[in-house]
This record gives C-alpha cells, structure tokens and sequence, in this order.
C-alpha cells in the first residue's frame, strides 16, 4: 500500500504544460514523473488501461504539437543519471531526462565530449535526438548519429535494448522517432576525447559568403551564418579545434557579450520592431553592422551554446546541401517582396549525412535555413511562404520545429518510409504512443490491438 500511496503522489491531474516559447499548450489528464524502467512501464499501463495515450516531455525547446496530450503526460526529470562511462572506448550510458548541458560537464569530467553541439543545450537527450537535433559542420551528422544504443519501453510495457548489432531497423528507426515507438529511459552515446573551440563571429558581404558557401564549410570544422532580412550583411560564425588549453571570458565579459548584447539589446529591437513594423528594416540593418567581431576559446560545448532569453517560434528545413544559396535567396527576396515583419535573422547551417530512417539530413550532403518570428508577432503567413520554397527545393522539415506537411506530402521524401512504418507497427502497434501531430505527420497507427 505505502508503494501504491508514493505512486499516485507522484501524479498530478492538474498540472497544465507548456513549451518553451509559450505557444503549445495542453492539459494532461494525468501527469507522471517515473524514476526507472519499471515505473514507466506502470505509468503506460495505466493509461492503456484507462483508455489514454502517452506522451513525453523533455525541455519543451520544441516548437511543435509534438508533446500535446489530453492524456498521460511523463516527465524523465527523475531520470537524469550519467550511468558508465568507458573512457577508453568513450561510450557513456546515460539516462533519458539528463540534458546536453549536464551531460556535457558530466562527461568533461572523464576527458569526453558530444562530437558536436547545436546552439542550445538544455534540451534532454531523448527529446533532442528524437527530433533530429543538430549543429553545424559539414564532416558531422546530426547529434542521434552518436546513439549507440536505445533504451526504450514499448507499447506493451516491454523494455528493449536497440541497437545496430541487436535490431538494425529498430535502432535505424529509434534514433529519430518523435517519440512514436516508446518511451526512451535511456541511451549510450559515443563520445569522443574532450576538445578545445576557437569561435570566431564576424561579419562579411552576403553575396560573398554565398559565392564561398563550399569552400567556408570545407575549411572549417563548423561553419554557419545569419543574414537579417533587408540587410546586405552575413554574420558568420566559425568554430575550429585548437591545441590549447580553455581561457573563457571573465565573468562580466560573458555577461555583455551573452547576455546584454545578444539577448537583452537584441530583445529591446525585436519590441521595437513588433510596435512599429516599419523600423525593421533600418533595425536590422544597425544590428548586422553593428555585430563586429568576438572571438572565444573554450570548451568545447561553452563555445556551441548560447543562452536564449528572447522568445521566438522557429521553422527549419533540410535541404540539399547545393541548394542552400538559391533557397536562400529565394527566401530574403520573397520579404523584400512581400515587405514582412520580420526582425530575426535566417539561420544557415551544414550537416554530414547519416542513416537514420527519418533523418532530415538522411542520405544527403544537407544544408539547413532557420526562420524565426518573434513573440507576439504573426508568424504564419512568413512560414508558409517559405515552406513552400523549400518544397520547391526538395525541403525536409526539422522534426521539432514549426511545418505545415502530412505524412501524404513527407512520404515521397523518405527514401526508407515504409520500413520505420513497420518499426513502429512492431513495438506499438496499438497507437499508446500517438497523438495529433504524430498521426498528422506520421499517419494513423493501424491499431492492432482495437
């Protein structure tokens, strides 16, 4: 009875969840916050048993429908623990809730780090690499390709290890699934040595960077730029390893560097610019030329990430990579066109390719555009626009971000659909899993079990 009584008191009924941004919302018929194997697979059955699916939230730095439930909700944030680590192979197993940041300084400890980072780092690993997550650098694959091994409960309350030695399809599948077969406890990762980043941000012609796009991303270990519309600057941004040791900023420099400047100045702008459309373009224009250059030498994921203080909904798109400068330019001259609001700038990054079922990245040399609109501000009409230039351009959405596509118009771009269809159908062939966004983008489940 006292097991039973810890239990429901680690239940909720009332708690409302929301994501990052503010702008997903829902309200969960029953909340869970499950420490272990076990526990998460009494939290499915009692939702089976009730009639109600499962979702998982992590972080919430998604901008999708991916978490909304009216049913059971689980939080991993009982879940966090770095499990081993293997410094001579650099496999680290870990638990699903922890996030990049923690395991970040808890695998510095034993000399070990993420291969690569994108520009936030409090997502948990389950949340991040389930939705396609990635940094930049053309030689390196998007943050699930370091998956080793998935820990995960399946729809039957079963836990299975997947992995490419133990079910190839499954781990294929696994590793970037938007939470679609089963509540993932736990991953093992391939780290590799710790290392130091030299990040150089600058700001060069735009029609420069887009004539050298090929040579800036061969040359770098990562490479990426931002462009604010009606501006003829491109910030760009390199991070290349360095022999030597760490020598971060002090503490006030971090501060009026990260914290002032790139939040708190940039906040003030995008207020302005949301009061008054008509001053972005001359905003924009000041804040790219106002960027100048700063350069940091320090561990590797201090250098990666960033803190966002400024709330913003985003949409991100795949492509391949040849295709980046055209799409590009396509995009900024449909705002010029059109005169939108837009006072964030576009984000442009490069990744290797991988092998994971319904990667974005997946089978191709890829380059990603990132567009944002502020809080408060209308974002449909922009996204829209630019969705439809990237169909145009053989688009996949990022898995996490903002899309209008249905699993009718993604198929076609899956080469190896069918066969995470048949992974799916295999460890939750009752639909436990599924909600809106999953059956929008995904399709129904077959439901089996009904």
């Amino acid at each position: 009875m006292g097991a039973r009584r810890q239990t429901l008191e680690r239940m909720d009924t009332t708690q409302a969840w929301s994501n990052w941004a503010g702008d997903q919302r829902c309200s969960p018929t029953a909340v869970e916050h499950p420490g272990s194997a076990e526990e998460v697979a009494q939290a499915i059955a009692r939702a089976r048993s009730a009639g109600r699916t499962v979702r998982v939230a992590g972080a919430g730095h998604s901008f999708t429908e991916a978490v909304l439930t009216d049913g059971t909700l689980l939080h991993l944030d009982r879940m966090r623990r770095v499990l081993d680590v293997d410094r001579s192979s650099g496999l680290v197993r870990v638990e699903a809730g922890a996030s990049l940041r923690e395991l970040s300084d808890a695998m510095y400890e034993h000399g070990l780090a993420f291969e690569n980072l994108g520009d936030v780092d409090v997502q948990s690993i389950a949340g991040a690499t389930a939705t396609g997550t990635h940094g930049t650098g053309a030689r390196l694959r998007n943050l699930s390709s370091g998956l080793h091994e998935i820990e995960l409960v399946d729809g039957a309350g079963a836990t299975a290890t997947l992995s490419e030695a133990s079910d190839p399809d499954g781990w294929r599948a696994a590793r970037v699934s938007i939470g679609a077969l089963g509540v993932v406890i736990g991953v093992t990762l391939q780290a590799v040595p710790a290392f130091t980043l030299e990040g150089i941000d600058s700001t060069a012609p735009l029609d420069e960077v887009l004539a050298s796009l090929d040579e800036l991303a061969a040359a770098n270990d990562h490479f990426e730029f931002y462009v604010f519309p009606y501006s003829p600057l491109a910030l760009t941004r390199t991070n290349n390893r360095v022999d030597r040791p760490p020598a971060p900023p002090s503490r006030p420099r971090a501060w009026i560097d990260e914290v002032l400047l790139r939040n708190h100045v940039f906040g003030l702008a995008c207020r302005a610019g949301r009061r008054a459309h008509g001053l972005i373009p001359h905003l924009n224009r000041l804040l790219a030329r106002a960027s100048g250059t700063t350069r940091l030498v320090d561990r590797s994921y201090r250098v990666f990430a960033s803190p966002r203080l400024v709330r913003f909904t985003e949409m991100e798109y795949a492509l391949p990579r040849e295709h980046t400068a055209d799409a590009l330019r396509a995009v900024l001259a449909m705002i010029e066109q059109r005169r939108l609001a837009v006072p964030f700038p576009i984000e442009v990054r490069f990744v290797a390719p991988d092998d994971a079922l319904l990667s974005p990245a997946g089978g191709r040399e890829t380059g990603y555009i990132a567009v944002h609109m502020y809080e408060g501000m209308e974002w449909e009409p922009y996204f829209r626009a630019v969705e439809e230039i990237m169909d145009g351009h053989g688009g996949r959405p990022h898995w996490g971000k903002r899309h209008f596509q249905s699993a009718e118009t993604l198929a076609p771009r899956y080469p190896e659909w069918e066969r995470f269809q048949a992974v799916r159908d295999r460890l939750d062939p009752d639909g436990a899993f599924a909600n809106s966004y999953v059956e929008r983008v995904l399709g129904p489940p077959e439901r089996k079990g009904s």
